[in-house]
């Protein structure tokens, strides 16, 4: 798998990346605003918790950093948020296990706790999840971008295939009938309008008068 294959702007995947790195990117930006709304020690480990999670302010700027990168791979939508959700979701379960051995102990200066892990765990999954959606799988359907450009032979002789099928379908499509001729007046071969000067019916003179 090669990261920097290319995704259509518009295509529908571009949508679940913007919205998953924007989802995911407000949340660690409103816990880090509120870190920062308390007036938190940078470094303090006295337990102070906001939403159920033990924090500290040097916990707070990270979350707003992170929710910014986020937020700006949101804006910034296509590969790049796609990739970013999967840089930043590993970076958030590496965080998660290494907390795990470190916990009670001094160099824990994030002020981590047990709800703090779980909660990396589980934030750092959605966002690898939005990240890798119809991307990193064995089943990507034939008009999947990604698969398309990791099969490019198979994929050419698909759209051959279906060019080929739609010449036919417009081969095989009834001719449109004819439009019908405008009625005219069948004896002196005129057409049965009126005079284009004053709207009145014309009259043709008889033949011998």
């Amino acid at each position: 798998m090669r990261l920097r294959d290319e995704l259509p702007v518009d295509h529908r995947l571009a949508t679940v990346y913007r919205y998953g790195a924007g989802l995911c990117g407000a949340v660690l930006l409103l816990f880090g605003c509120l870190g920062f709304a308390d007036e938190l020690s940078p470094f303090g480990t006295d337990g102070v918790r906001i939403a159920g999670m033990s924090t500290n302010g040097l916990l707070s700027l990270v979350s707003v950093l992170f929710g910014l990168l986020l937020v700006g791979g949101a804006v910034a939508g296509g590969n790049f948020a796609s990739t970013l959700n999967m840089v930043v979701g590993t970076l958030f379960l590496l965080s998660g296990f290494g907390h795990v051995f470190i916990l009670d102990r001094s160099v824990n200066i994030l002020d981590f706790g047990v709800t703090n892990v779980l909660f990396t765990f589980v934030m750092g999954l959605l966002i690898l999840t939005f990240g890798m959606y119809g991307r990193v799988t064995g089943g990507l359907a034939h008009d999947n971008p990604y698969w398309r450009r990791r099969h490019p032979r198979q994929a050419a002789r698909e759209s051959l295939a279906a060019r080929r099928r739609e010449r036919a379908r417009t081969a095989l499509a009834p001719a449109p009938a004819p439009a019908p001729a405008p009625a005219g007046n069948l004896a002196t071969g005129l057409p049965a309008t009126g005079h284009p000067a004053t709207g009145l019916p014309a009259t043709h003179p008889r033949p011998g008068g």
